[in-house]
């Protein structure tokens, strides 16, 4: 494998494997969407275009293709999207049609390795059944979003899918999303959680699994990645801490019936604009009263994860969101 074709590599995800992927002495071609986040993001030697690859045609795509024998498909919508119900199809045509469209192009291209950047919402669809989160709209199609690319792939592709948990991490030009986070708990006296936990991973380590999945990864496999489990409370406490609020506000662990009308609430005030969660708060809510823990030993050394400093990356990007 010597060029590797990066869908979305001017996006957080994608810049970050688009530089380890120079690193490790492949070339890198990528198409993301306009604009450009910062001047000179990407060396010179990536080749990169702006536009948006669903509207090419076949033809075009499988000429983009045709010079690489590796993809790394890093685009598409995550569940902080709210859109128009019904959620199921939103979700269907951003992330189930055109990856199913684009692995069948790239086989044709001649790719031989193809990984999908999924959830691990999809993983934990499947570990915890009594959750239902299956019946979400989010999960569901990431679930079948990896199908479709692992049948596109079969005969000729390896087909692999790393499930990514929440992400730490900065880059130019791009505010984190985590700062959707530290703006609710501004300036107020007690910033609840739930009593489970998250599974999480730096920036670096997603770029590394990538790589890693694209060298060593089987067809039909998926990849749950963590490198370090924490609560809600403690992940919340450092962002009321990057504010500088630990002598105002509090960070109680609260039982999930005392919170559950207000995302009750939320599901409705949605519903009522016309839009639906791609998992309902009710449930997102619910989900994180579980402790969503990974193991890293499960993934690392298959995919040659290296160590990273976990707090210290989310120390880092929460404080970019504090200082705008």
């Amino acid at each position: 494998m010597t060029k590797v074709f990066v869908l979305g590599g001017t996006g957080f995800l994608g810049f970050y494997t688009t530089k380890e992927l120079l690193r490790r002495g492949y070339q890198v071609k990528t198409m993301a969407l306009p604009p450009m986040p910062a001047d000179n993001l990407l060396p010179a030697e990536v080749e990169c275009s702006l536009g948006n690859i669903n509207e090419l045609s076949d033809q075009e795509i499988v000429k983009l293709l045709s010079d690489c024998n590796g993809f790394i498909y890093a685009a598409g919508a995550d569940e902080r999207v709210v859109p128009q119900k019904p959620a199921m199809k939103f979700f269907y045509e951003a992330n189930v049609l055109p990856t199913q469209r684009i692995a069948r192009l790239a086989k044709e291209a001649g790719v031989e390795h193809f990984v999908v950047f999924g959830s691990y919402f999809a993983e934990f669809a499947e570990r915890l059944p009594e959750l239902h989160l299956r019946d979400e709209a989010y999960p569901n199609m990431r679930l079948l979003q990896e199908q479709v690319a692992f049948a596109e792939g079969e005969g000729k592709m390896t087909v692999s899918s790393l499930r990514l948990p929440y992400i730490f991490g900065t880059m130019p030009g791009r505010m984190p999303l985590w700062t959707m986070f530290v703006d609710q708990a501004k300036n107020q006296p007690v910033f609840p959680a739930l009593a489970g936990g998250t599974a999480m991973v730096t920036v670096e380590q997603v770029a590394e699994a990538a790589v890693g999945t694209l060298e060593h990864g089987e067809h039909r496999h998926s990849y749950a990645i963590g490198a370090k489990n924490m609560k809600y409370q403690e992940f919340y406490q450092m962002i009321v801490d990057a504010l500088g609020q630990h002598e105002t506000t509090q960070v109680p662990v609260v039982p999930y019936e005392q919170m559950k009308p207000i995302y009750v609430g939320l599901d409705q005030q949605a519903a009522a604009e016309g839009k639906e969660h791609g998992v309902h708060m009710v449930v997102s809510s619910l989900v994180q009263t579980k402790d969503l823990y990974l193991n890293p030993e499960d993934t690392m050394p298959i995919l040659g994860i290296k160590d990273h400093d976990v707090v210290a990356s989310i120390k880092e990007t929460l404080a970019k969101c504090v200082q705008g």
